[in-house]
């Protein structure tokens, strides 16, 4: 199998530089290649790549903006390999990650799969924060990974790997963003391919955001579900449903409250606490445990306000996605 490594990048010379040095580490004895796509930066990475021709297989495309789904595809047509590897330009790549892919495809090989993520040390206490409220069974990382099964998993796009096969069979990502990852999935199981989680194969996910980005993020995380949801409603969950839930449950317990009604209250509240406590045991910091508990409550509500808004408007008005959220679509 030859790998070709898929890196989109907008406007982050920095990033490809951090990826791109920790491959040269990379422990594995066979030759792959690296595709970078400029997504029409006006911060090229393009001198940061030529350092690196003579340590790594490597090429360089840029190409007029259209977003990272199509800059993949992109990439993909323009790659040597009969397995593709997709990353986002923010992660850092373990040594033994290939090594690892390698092995779980030839103990059980499948055309499409997902690896997870984690954080370094050197990572910032807001990215470790929001790493934890990303990942963690006990937020809506937790919710996504025990709505799906290993074997029915829906990889994301920041760490997924795909074949040269079932790329030309699903013609890769669509047009939608955040989202095109699930949709291709989705897309991937109805042609009849399988997808799986292989879990020793992480990144380290630097997450680049501040407190505002990420909202906007979960935001329109939150608005593109129902979107899916409404193009394949066979593979709607209700875990989808459990940040919106939660958003409204809040609510009615502070409304509740004013009637002297302090159930609900204690129950929101005992899960911030457990919350915190599973932060701090994991992060082992006090401040990182206060910034999770932060980090879980934007994603929440975040994604809340977003699968609601987008739950009216396209599944109950039945309004076209593409003209209710043109943010969404390239």
């Amino acid at each position: 199998m030859f790998f070709s490594l898929i890196i989109p990048v907008y406007n982050r010379p920095d990033e490809i530089d951090e990826l791109l040095s920790s491959l040269l580490l990379m422990d594995f004895d066979k030759d792959f290649e690296v595709v970078i796509i400029e997504d029409g930066s006006s911060l090229s990475c393009e001198a940061v790549v030529r350092s690196f021709n003579s340590k790594l297989n490597i090429s360089y495309y840029f190409k007029e903006n259209s977003g990272p789904g199509d800059s993949r595809n992109f990439g993909m047509k323009k790659a040597k390999g009969d397995y593709f590897i997709i990353f986002d330009s923010d992660c850092i790549i373990p040594p033994n990650y290939l090594l690892e892919v390698e092995k779980a495809l030839l103990l059980n090989y499948v055309d499409c799969f997902g690896g997870p993520d984690k954080a370094l040390d050197s990572f910032s206490d807001v990215q470790k924060a929001i790493n934890f409220a990303m990942t963690s069974f006990i937020t809506t990382g937790g919710i996504r990974g025990g709505s799906e099964q290993i074997t029915k998993f829906q990889p994301r796009s920041f760490n997924m790997g795909l074949s040269k096969k079932a790329f030309e069979a699903s013609g890769g990502f669509g047009k939608i963003h955040p989202g095109e990852d699930p949709d291709l999935s989705i897309r991937l199981w109805n042609l009849g391919f399988e997808t799986k989680l292989f879990p020793e194969a992480y990144v380290y996910h630097k997450r680049r955001i501040d407190w505002s980005k990420f909202y906007k993020q979960v935001n329109k995380f939150g608005k593109a579900r129902p979107i899916l949801n409404h193009w394949y409603p066979k593979y709607s969950k209700i875990t989808f449903y459990f940040p919106t839930i939660f958003l409204i449950g809040i609510l009615i317990a502070i409304a509740t409250a004013f009637f002297k009604n302090y159930i609900l209250l204690l129950i929101f509240s005992t899960y911030i606490e457990l919350l915190f406590i599973v932060a701090l045991l994991q992060t082992r910091s006090f401040k990182i445990g206060l910034l999770a508990v932060l980090a879980t409550l934007i994603q929440f509500y975040g994604y809340g306000i977003g699968f609601l808004k987008s739950m009216i408007l396209v599944q109950v008005f039945k309004k076209k996605p593409q003209k209710a959220f043109p943010e969404l679509f390239f």
